[in-house]
């Protein structure tokens, strides 16, 4: 039998999310990333029946800067990816990682009982946090 401490998501993700409306412009995507250090945004529900979407700065810059679109013109829904992968904040993280990894993503939208987003994990804040789980079993 194992004594390994199974991670949680919640443990290891980033706290808090940045949203934005997907009428605005991605020169105020820009501008909510710029100013909170952030590399993707939460792209907010229309209704109780809509889905969550991501921004990330990948998409701004495959979608708008690559292809010479204007900042001021183009509105975050455009680009955006929707839906996007959301995992239980108290999924396992073997199990999160299992799922990126399938569909090729680096990152998911964490969400709690209710379907609130809570934060948002990376592939690398879970390899670290099994890395640092390691580390502790072995000292």
């Amino acid at each position: 039998m194992s004594n390994r401490k199974h991670i949680k998501v919640g443990d290891v993700m980033s706290r808090g999310v940045r949203t934005i409306g997907g009428m605005s412009t991605i020169r105020e995507a820009i501008a909510v990333m710029r100013d909170n250090r952030l590399g993707s945004l939460v792209v907010e529900r229309r209704d109780e029946d809509d889905e969550y979407g991501l921004l990330e700065q990948y998409d701004i810059a495959k979608n708008v800067i690559a292809n010479n679109r204007s900042i001021d013109r183009t509105n975050v829904y455009e680009i955006m990816s929707k839906p996007v992968m959301a995992v239980a904040l108290d999924m396992d993280i073997r199990y999160a990682v299992r799922l990126l990894v399938r569909f090729r993503l680096t990152r998911a939208l964490v969400i709690d009982d209710t379907r609130s987003p809570v934060g948002i994990v990376t592939l690398r804040d879970m390899v670290y946090g099994q890395l640092d789980e390691l580390e502790q079993e072995n000292s």
